[in-house]
């Protein structure tokens, strides 16, 4: 059997992992459809008139924000998944008013 740390004492480089790599995987396949239907050329020049977009500088912004933001969603996950500190008082132990 193996024994399971509790999530505070897992190691920083773990808890990293948790978030950056579903994020990661997420935004690969969100990449993936959304550039099967938008030319990063043609965005870059609705988006950014004046300069030159080319599609490798389209497909990296694009898959980095694609990753920021599911970044943010897989962290807001974790820290939703913590349990609460000893102490703390269930919400369904207090009666409805």
């Amino acid at each position: 059997m193996t024994a399971t740390l509790p999530p505070a004492t897992r190691p920083a480089l773990t808890q990293w992992g948790v978030i950056l790599w579903p994020s990661f995987v997420a935004a690969g396949l969100a990449s993936v459809v959304f550039f099967a239907f938008v030319d990063p050329e043609q965005l870059g020049r609705i988006s950014f008139p004046a300069s030159k977009v080319s599609r490798e500088v389209g497909y990296s912004v694009g898959f980095f924000m694609f990753w920021a933001v599911t970044t943010l969603s897989s962290a807001v996950t974790w820290y939703l998944q913590r349990p609460l500190p000893p102490g703390h008082a269930d919400d369904d132990d207090l009666p409805l008013r």
